[in-house]
């Protein structure tokens, strides 16, 4: 049995599960996700709990089982508490700032780059630690957004510039030396 797929997923006060066939909804104060399980697993409400159980020990179902059970806890942890990635951005000049909603990124282009916030996702930005947060309810989504604002202007290896994640190191380079 699969020690993550085995464990209960703990249902906290104000979040709604509904299971519709393969259909799982879950709804909360920060928002609401919708996800389909896969066929092969079974997902019951039990005492304020949900467990995913399988039927077989076929490989495909095996592998599927941990994985839905962590995908379904964050569904429940993102409408609950939400998650937040946060990103630094280092270089002489480099700044972002926010403008209504939308954020401004200054990162050594000739124009500003500006990035929309899709549904679900806000940002927050501390100019004086130079530091965005990304957040938001769907897991996968906070981290494609990040993933998308590091790439803008990824670090480079010898002086550290650019978007990088808050702990991420960057392995430093030495630059070229004199003739000898």
């Amino acid at each position: 049995m699969s020690r993550i797929g085995r464990m209960p997923i703990v249902i906290p006060k104000g979040v709604e599960i509904k299971l519709e066939g393969s259909q799982l909804s879950v709804k909360g104060p920060k928002g609401f996700l919708t996800r389909s399980i896969p066929s092969e697993l079974e997902a019951e409400l039990e005492d304020g709990n949900l467990v995913i159980k399988r039927p077989s020990d076929d490989p495909r179902v095996r592998s599927l089982h941990g994985m839905a059970r962590a995908i379904i806890q964050n569904m429940v942890t993102g409408v609950s508490t939400g998650f937040e990635r946060v990103l630094e951005v280092n270089g002489v000049g480099y700044r972002a700032e926010l403008s209504g909603k939308n954020l401004m990124l200054y990162v050594g282009y000739s124009h500003p780059v500006e990035v929309t916030p899709p549904d679900g996702i806000s940002f927050a930005v501390d100019a004086r630690i130079r530091q965005i947060k990304v957040l938001g309810y769907d897991k996968e989504m906070v981290g494609q957004i990040a993933a998308n604002l590091r790439s803008v202007r990824p670090p480079e290896p010898y002086k550290g510039k650019g978007i990088k994640y808050i702990e991420e190191k960057i392995r430093r380079k030495a630059g070229k030396t004199g003739k000898g």
